[in-house]
């Protein structure tokens, strides 16, 4: 069985809750610590498909494992490979695609209702779910790339998350998180949320934190949702 690849940006930005999601299922992966100087490989063909967690910098930046990262997320898509991205990794693929990153209307940090789109493949991918709380952390967001479809919005961000035919996701928002990775991020981004304190969707360490104790689990349970969907398109052979 060919592994999944998960590929991370940032130390603190890992694989979170689908590590324990492929685990359960049985489904190997290989990690690609690109933060700590991994290589991205030249070709998807040794992978039955492709994850991209997120990270601080912006895919508009000039560094040297973005290129290669885009050119195999477009091997990817053209060999029929599925993708996910989350955050930064959606606005991987999004570029990947043709899709163009720049400034959301407003930063996006802590806990926030996103919406479902009322459309079929949305309903593919989210069953009966129409709205629910996710996990946020972004200055940037994407547009949607040709022929892709969004599948969620949210007030302060109307690309939530797009999917491309049946087998490639894109999330601007975060659903992998787990109560250690909220809590270092707390911690780490404190300066950050300070700054950006006057946006109407940034919330206090403090407040994400409680609110975490509520809405952590209802999210796994999304993700989970969402994940079962795209491992259906992922080669078990």
């Amino acid at each position: 069985m060919k592994p999944i690849a998960i590929f991370r940006h940032a130390p603190s930005e890992g694989p979170g809750h689908i590590a324990g999601f492929l685990d359960a299922h049985s489904r190997p992966w290989t990690l690609f610590a690109i933060d700590a100087g991994e290589s991205v490989p030249t070709s998807p063909d040794s992978f039955s498909g492709l994850v991209f967690m997120g990270g601080p910098m912006s895919v508009n930046d000039p560094l040297p494992w973005i290129e290669p990262t885009l050119q195999l997320i477009r091997q990817a898509v053209a060999a029929d490979i599925p993708v996910l991205g989350h955050c930064l990794g959606g606005q991987l693929i999004a570029k990947a695609l043709a899709g163009e990153i720049g400034p959301n209307p407003v930063k996006e940090i802590g806990w926030g209702e996103v919406r479902v789109e009322n459309n079929p493949q949305a309903r593919d991918w989210f069953g009966e779910i129409s709205v629910f709380e996710a996990f946020h952390w972004h200055g940037e967001t994407f547009s949607l790339p040709a022929g892709a479809v969004r599948i969620l919005s949210s007030a302060h961000c109307a690309n939530q998350a797009f999917v491309l035919g049946n087998k490639h996701l894109g999330m601007q928002c975060h659903v992998e998180m787990t109560r250690p990775m909220i809590e270092q991020w707390c911690t780490i981004g404190a300066d950050e949320i300070r700054a950006a304190s006057s946006s109407p969707a940034v919330q206090t360490g403090a407040e994400i934190l409680a609110q975490a104790n509520t809405k952590l689990e209802p999210l796994n349970q999304v993700a989970e949702v969402l994940y079962s969907r795209w491992l259906n398109g992922v080669s078990a052979r």
